[in-house]
C-alpha cells in the first residue's frame, strides 16, 4: 500500500468514497477487514485512499449484492469475472439460484395462506395440529382440511400410525382410488361385476387399514372428509360423483361373502 504526505490528485477518503457512493464508512471498513476491497494507499495520518480502481470494484460489489449475491460469493467470484461470458455464467447461476428462493417463498406464503385459513375455522388453538397441517402442506398432502374435524381420538391415532413415507403412501393409494372409481363409472362397470367388487375390497382395505379396524375411527374420517369438507374441493367433487358406486361396490363385495361388516356396529 502506497503511502502518501497529503492526499493526491485522483484518490478519496473513505468518507468521501462514502457519500459519492452511497454507502456507510462502517461498511467500507467491513469490506476492507474481510478482504473484498481494501483501500490502495494511506497517507502519513493514517486516511485511507482509494483509487478510481477501487470505486470500479466498489461498483462491481454493490451491484452484485443488488443481485443477491452473498458476500462470500462476491469474494471468491469477483477475481474470475473478468470476461463478459464470466459474468454471464455467474449471473445465470445466481438466477437460478434466485429462482429457487422465489419458488419455496412461494410455497410458503401459500402455507401461510392455506394455515391462516384453517386456524379461523377451527374453534380453539391448538398448535399440534397446527403444526400437522404445515406437515402436510410441505409433503403437498391435499387433505390437510381433515385434520381440523377430527376429534382427538382420531387425531392421536393418525399422528402415531404415520410418518412422512407411509403417510404419502397412504395418501397416493387413496387419490389412485378415487380416480379408479371414476374411470369404472364412466366406463359402465357396474358395482357387482367382478372387476366392480375388486375395486369395493381395495377400498374397504385401505380403509381399515387407515383405522387399523376401528369402526368409530372409520365414521369420524367419513364425517370429517365428506361432512366437513376436509376433503377439498376438488377431492369433495370428486366424492360427489362415485359415493353410490363406492358404496354399491363394497356392499357388493361384502353380499359376495356373505357378511355384513357393519351389522355388529348396529345397536
Amino acid at each position: 500500500m502506497e503511502k502518501f504526505r497529503a492526499i493526491p490528485q485522483g484518490y478519496m477518503t473513505v468518507g468521501g468514497v462514502a457519500k459519492k457512493m452511497n454507502t456507510t464508512v462502517r461498511t467500507l471498513q467491513y469490506y476492507d477487514r474481510e478482504g473484498l476491497l481494501s483501500p490502495s494507499a494511506e497517507s502519513e495520518g493514517g486516511l485511507r485512499l482509494y483509487t478510481d480502481k477501487d470505486i470500479i470494484r466498489l461498483h462491481q460489489i454493490q451491484s452484485m449484492k443488488y443481485l443477491g449475491f452473498s458476500l462470500d460469493d462476491i469474494k471468491t467470484r469477483l477475481i474470475s469475472l473478468e470476461t463478459p461470458e464470466e459474468v454471464a455464467a455467474a449471473l445465470s447461476r445466481q438466477a437460478e439460484e434466485v429462482r429457487t428462493k422465489i419458488s419455496a417463498l412461494s410455497e410458503s406464503l401459500d402455507a401461510i395462506e392455506k394455515l391462516k385459513a384453517e386456524t379461523l375455522r377451527m374453534e380453539i388453538v391448538n398448535w399440534q395440529k397446527y403444526a400437522d397441517i404445515v406437515v402436510m402442506l410441505q409433503q403437498k398432502n391435499e387433505f390437510y382440511g381433515m385434520i381440523k374435524y377430527m376429534d382427538e381420538k382420531t387425531f392421536d391415532h393418525l399422528r402415531s400410525k404415520y410418518n412422512e413415507e407411509n403417510a404419502a403412501m397412504a395418501t397416493e393409494t387413496m387419490k389412485r382410488l378415487f380416480d379408479e372409481a371414476g374411470e369404472l363409472r364412466e366406463n359402465g362397470i357396474a358395482p357387482e361385476s367382478e372387476q366392480g367388487m375388486a375395486f369395493g375390497k381395495a377400498w374397504w382395505d385401505m380403509a381399515m387399514d387407515i383405522t387399523d379396524g376401528d369402526m368409530t375411527l372409520l365414521a369420524d374420517l367419513a364425517k370429517c372428509a365428506v361432512d366437513g369438507g376436509g376433503l377439498g374441493e376438488k377431492y369433495l367433487t370428486k366424492w360427489k360423483d362415485i359415493e353410490s358406486y363406492v358404496e354399491k361396490a363394497i356392499f357388493a363385495h361384502f353380499a359376495n361373502l356373505g357378511i355384513n361388516p357393519f351389522q355388529g356396529d348396529e345397536q
